[in-house]
């Protein structure tokens, strides 16, 4: 992502939905100034405990309504926040207002979970073994992953020169029964919805999704699941 945008010595990054500041660290690490933005009080706190330098800053703010002037930037970057946002079009739209004129902006998500495996094996099971429950109203989390869709959301918002392009990821949890508490303890909407199961219903999601992972486990005894992103890029006019 960082390549994609083109961050390097001397160069403005605004990274959004910045969570524990890993982003925002490697670009410092280039000789990138970096402000990092999140919604959370405490992963800005966790990213501050983190990551330190005088060319990095954390600081509290919405993606929907950036705390930033105007032509500020000379790049954004978004890792999987685009995912987590209520109205991600207005998010798009701040990404523009905040970069200058040339800046360019970059997002992450996971590819379609018939591509990204992880995601397929823990729906497969919640399909099968799972008790409706109610979660907060949000977006279709999938939708960026259609290429087309995230090249028509970006031409909207007035940026050019958009590529999308998936990136081959591979997950390596430590072993197939990491699978299921990697994703009830660190994602938000799939976490709340494994969280909200009842105890049965969870119980044997949980055997299916390691049942499912063992066929990952390689010669060597590692475990290595596909789990491609799709990377959009675009440049503000």
């Amino acid at each position: 992502m960082l390549d994609a945008v083109g961050v390097g010595e001397g160069d403005r990054l605004l990274d959004v939905a910045s969570g524990p500041g890993y982003v925002a660290a490697a670009a410092a690490a280039r000789g990138a100034t970096v402000t990092g933005v999140d919604f959370s009080p405490a992963m800005v706190a966790k990213a501050r405990s983190l990551h330190r330098g005088p060319a990095l800053s954390f600081v509290v703010g919405d993606a929907h309504h950036l705390p930033a002037p105007d032509c500020s930037f000379d790049a954004v970057a978004m890792g999987f926040g685009m995912l987590h946002l209520g109205r991600p079009e207005a998010a798009i739209a701040e990404a523009l207002r905040v970069l200058r004129p040339g800046g360019r902006f970059a997002f992450t998500v996971w590819a379609p979970p018939d591509r990204s495996v992880g995601f397929r094996l823990v729906l497969d099971a919640v399909e099968r073994h799972g008790e409706p429950v109610r979660l907060p109203h949000g977006p279709d989390f999938f939708h960026y992953s259609r290429p087309e869709a995230a090249e028509a959301a970006l031409t909207a918002a007035g940026f050019t020169a958009v590529r999308v392009s998936e990136l081959a990821l591979v997950w390596r949890p430590p072993g197939p029964e990491a699978v299921f508490p990697a994703f009830v303890e660190g994602t938000a909407r799939t976490g709340g919805l494994l969280r909200r199961q009842p105890d049965a219903a969870r119980r044997a999601i949980e055997r299916e999704v390691a049942a499912a992972a063992r066929r990952f486990v390689t010669a060597a005894g590692t475990v290595e699941i596909p789990m491609p992103a799709v990377l959009a890029v675009a440049a503000r006019p």
